[in-house]
């Protein structure tokens, strides 16, 4: 058995600016994170006497003998693009839910190509991983996908990553060990019992994008990314924490206005909570339209969000810095 894990991702500043519909314009970035929450996927060769040359297990169960007939999309196309076709038996498991703004989709597609380029004995750089899923989801499956969630997944960590045109540049955030940890002691997350498909929801805001209709916005939420980043490099602990905080609830704000679907009153509630009851700040992670909302707040406010909203709701994070990788080989 081969196993690869690849690790969803929060983005705190930025999102919106990573979609060629911008950054082919104007200059983008992203401030963010992947996270110790992520997608496993196993392979197995199927044995010769098998009854199919495909087994496929996620949220369903597909048992099939061409590549073609496979409809995990993902799966169906790498394979084809690959032109690998050996018998398999793939399973994915996951820590946290799909479709809940974490990028999970891109983790999927990061972590799957990690693995058949593994199976093929090659030992691909973690740009190439990016930027191969990137071709997988936007030019082969044309899903309305930005660039950032590819980027997380492949290199872990947190990062600035900027991009114009065709140049993209990738910043590493120089903090020191007591902002590292006080980051990690901050961030938690709460789910708002709403999943969706990214692609759909955020159709509207790539329209309003290529309309030029947001420059403003989005070009606020860059100098937001830039801010941040210096935020955490120069404050000591406890002034970061507030001034980021200072700063997400700008971006939120901001964020709400590029598209309607971005946010609903179940997500406005949740906000609204949160900061009463004393946390830092918050954004939702994500295009828009459910998922899960990130909150820094203080170790003892997170007890009361997690009384608040539910211990089931309530998910405790911290960063991690390795990226996608074969575990078990």
């Amino acid at each position: 058995m081969i196993i690869a894990k690849a690790p969803v991702r929060v983005s705190l500043f930025g999102g919106g600016t990573d979609y060629k519909e911008y950054y082919e314009q104007y200059p983008g970035a992203v401030l963010g994170t992947s996270i110790d929450k992520y997608i496993y996927i196993s392979v197995l060769p199927m044995a010769a006497y098998a009854e199919n040359r495909y087994r496929i297990t996620y949220r369903t169960v597909e048992a099939v003998d061409r590549i073609e007939d496979i409809q995990h999309n993902v799966i169906r196309e790498t394979l084809k693009h690959y032109g690998y076709d050996a018998p398999l038996n793939i399973a994915t498991l996951s820590d946290l839910p799909g479709r809940s703004g974490l990028g999970s989709s891109s983790s999927f597609t990061v972590g799957f190509l990690r693995l058949i380029e593994h199976l093929r004995g090659r030992d691909i750089t973690k740009l190439d991983l990016a930027m191969t899923a990137s071709f997988v989801e936007h030019d082969l499956l044309k899903e309305n996908v930005g660039i950032q969630d590819q980027l997380h997944a492949a290199f872990g960590g947190l990062n600035l990553y900027s991009f114009h045109g065709e140049d993209l540049s990738i910043s590493p955030v120089r903090m020191v060990t007591e902002n590292r940890d006080a980051l990690n002691d901050a961030l938690c997350l709460i789910f708002t019992g709403e999943t969706r498909h990214a692609s759909n929801v955020v159709s509207s805001q790539v329209e309003n994008t290529k309309a030029r209709k947001i420059d403003k916005e989005l070009s606020h939420l860059v100098k937001l990314a830039h801010e941040g980043k210096q935020l955490m490099e120069t404050r000591s602990s406890e002034g970061m924490l507030k001034e980021l905080g200072r700063l997400l609830k700008d971006a939120w704000e901001t964020k709400r206005s590029l598209s309607a679907s971005v946010s609903t009153p179940r997500i406005d509630e949740i906000y609204d909570t949160g900061m009463r009851l004393g946390a830092y700040g918050g954004k939702l992670c994500g295009a828009g339209g459910g998922g899960f909302f990130m909150f820094l707040a203080p170790p003892h406010v997170q007890k009361t969000l997690a009384e608040s909203f539910g211990a089931q709701n309530f998910v405790k994070i911290s960063m991690e810095n390795r990226g996608a990788e074969v575990i078990h080989s």
